[in-house]
C-alpha cells in the first residue's frame, strides 16, 4: 500500500498539475473525448479502452492491446451576485482532466486493463476582496484514480468485470476572516486562512456487459464509496491591525496561528447504466443515466491541531446535507465516412446542492451539456476531437451571514470544453 500510494502520489505531481472542473457537485465525467462528445453515453457500447471509466465488462469485446491517453480543457465562468453586487468568477481560469488507458486480450474470455482518470475535482476561484470572501475565494479539489480491472466472458452474451478504485485527492481553500468578526476592539481589516490537505483512499467498481442481440448492447456499472482521511496546514496570514492587536494579548496571539489540519471525506457511490441501439450498420445511438448517492457528503469537517481557530475552537463544521441525483445521458454515432465518425451527445445533469446550504465553493446548479464530436481511424491509429458547450441554470441564494453567504444569486454559468484523445492499436 505505501508503494502504491508513493507511485500514485507521484503520477499526481504530473497529472494534477493543471486539472479541475466545473461539475455538478465536484464530479468529473471528462473521461475521453469519444465519451465527452457522446455526453457520456457509452456504457452500453463500452467498445473501446475508456471503458475501463464508463463500464469495464466492456473491454472483452477489445482485441489485441490497446492504449488511449488524452485530455480536456475546461474554461469555466460564472457570474453571482452578493446582495447588490455582481462578482465573476476568474475568467483565466482554465482546468485540464487527464485520462489514460490500457487494456490487453489476455485469451478468449479473460481480459485485463489498468486506467488512470479524474473522477472528482473542483474548482471556484473569486478574486481574494470579493464580498462573498469570508466564506470562500478559492476552492479546488484535484484528483486522480488508478483503476486496475479484470474483465471475464461469461458466454457470447455476457460479460462481468471486477476492478480496484485507488484514488488521491488533493484539496486547497482560501478565506478570509474579518477582524470585526472577532472582535469590535481590534482595527477594520482581514485575515487570510488557506487550508492545503491530501490523502488516499480505496474502493471497488463493478460492471456488466449484455449483447442480446447484433442491434443492442446494454451496460450496467457500480462504483464504490471512497472514504479517506486528509491531512495537511492551515496556514494563517495575519491583518496588520490584528497583529498589533496580538502583540498585546496574549489570548488574540494564540489564535491565527498555523497548525495541522485533517478530515474526513467520503467520496460517493455511483450507478451508471446504458442501452446502446444499432439500427443500422453506420449508427449507434445511446441513452443512459448515472445515479450518485451525493447524500454520503452530509458536512464538512476541518480540526486542527491547536486552538488556533478565535473563540479557541478546534474544529469548524459547515454543514452540506447533499442530495442524491440523477444524469441523463444521449449520444448519436454515424460513421461518416469509412475513416470518420460523426458524434452528437446531450446530457441534463442534476446539482446535489440544496438551497439551505448552498455556498461559493460550489455556486452551480442543474447543468445542460450540448455536446459534439469527431473521430478519425486509420491503420492502428485513432484520434478523436470534441467540443461542449456546458449551461448552469440560474439559482437565487438566500443569506446565511455566519457562514459568510450573502443574499443573492447564481446567473450565466458557463464553460467551453475542448477534448482530444489519441489511441494505438497493437
Amino acid at each position: 500500500m505505501q508503494r502504491l500510494r508513493a507511485m500514485l502520489m507521484a503520477c499526481a505531481l504530473v497529472l494534477l498539475a493543471a486539472q479541475s472542473g466545473a461539475a455538478a457537485g465536484f464530479g468529473i465525467y471528462e473521461w475521453s473525448a469519444r465519451g465527452n462528445a457522446l455526453g457520456g453515453a457509452t456504457v452500453g457500447r463500452a467498445d473501446d479502452p475508456s471503458a475501463i471509466a464508463s463500464n469495464p465488462a466492456g473491454i472483452t469485446q477489445l482485441d489485441g492491446i490497446r492504449v488511449l491517453g488524452g485530455v480536456t480543457f475546461i474554461h469555466p465562468v460564472v457570474d453571482v451576485r452578493t446582495n447588490t453586487q455582481w462578482t465573476t468568477s476568474d475568467e483565466n481560469a482554465l482546468w485540464i482532466p487527464p485520462h489514460f488507458y490500457a487494456t490487453a486480450k489476455l485469451n478468449d474470455r479473460l481480459s485485463l486493463g489498468v486506467g488512470a482518470f479524474s473522477r472528482f475535482g473542483l474548482g471556484s476561484v473569486f478574486d481574494e476582496d470579493w464580498p462573498g470572501r469570508y466564506n470562500s475565494y478559492e476552492a479546488i479539489i484535484k484528483s486522480v484514480s488508478a483503476t486496475p480491472v479484470l474483465a471475464y466472458q461469461i458466454s457470447e452474451k455476457w460479460s462481468a468485470a471486477f476492478g480496484l478504485d485507488a484514488t488521491y485527492l488533493a484539496f486547497t481553500k482560501q478565506q478570509k476572516i474579518a477582524n470585526g468578526a472577532i472582535s469590535a476592539l481590534i482595527p477594520a481589516g482581514d485575515n487570510n486562512l488557506k487550508l492545503d490537505a491530501d490523502g488516499m483512499g480505496y474502493g471497488f467498481n463493478a460492471g456488466i456487459h449484455y449483447r442480446p442481440c447484433p442491434y443492442a448492447r446494454l451496460g450496467l456499472t457500480y462504483r464504490s464509496p471512497v472514504t479517506m482521511k486528509v491531512r495537511g496546514d492551515a496556514d494563517f496570514t495575519r491583518s496588520a491591525g490584528y497583529a498589533a492587536a496580538a502583540s498585546a494579548s496574549p489570548l488574540l496571539d494564540a489564535w491565527l496561528r498555523d497548525s495541522r489540519a485533517w478530515g474526513t471525506v467520503t467520496l460517493p457511490d455511483s450507478l451508471a447504466f446504458g442501452l446502446a441501439i444499432y439500427p443500422w450498420e453506420k449508427l449507434s445511438i445511446e441513452a443512459g443515466f448515472v445515479y450518485t448517492w451525493w447524500s454520503k457528503y452530509d458536512a464538512l469537517t476541518i480540526n486542527y491541531a491547536d486552538a488556533v481557530i478565535p473563540g479557541g475552537k478546534t474544529q469548524t463544521s459547515s454543514i452540506k446535507d447533499w442530495n442524491d441525483v440523477w444524469r441523463f445521458n444521449v449520444g448519436l454515432e454515424y460513421a461518416l465516412l469509412p475513416w470518420m465518425d460523426v458524434r452528437l451527445g446531450y446530457v441534463y445533469d442534476e446539482s446535489p446542492v440544496p438551497d439551505d446550504t448552498i455556498d461559493y465553493m460550489v455556486p452551480a446548479n442543474d447543468r445542460h451539456l450540448l455536446n459534439g464530436g469527431l473521430g478519425f481511424h486509420w491503420d492502428n491509429w485513432t484520434v478523436d476531437l470534441n467540443y461542449t458547450y456546458l449551461i448552469i441554470t440560474d439559482r437565487d441564494i438566500d443569506a446565511r451571514p455566519k457562514e459568510g453567504v450573502l443574499e443573492g444569486e447564481v446567473n450565466d454559468g458557463r464553460a467551453h470544453m475542448l477534448g482530444v484523445s489519441v489511441g494505438y492499436t497493437f
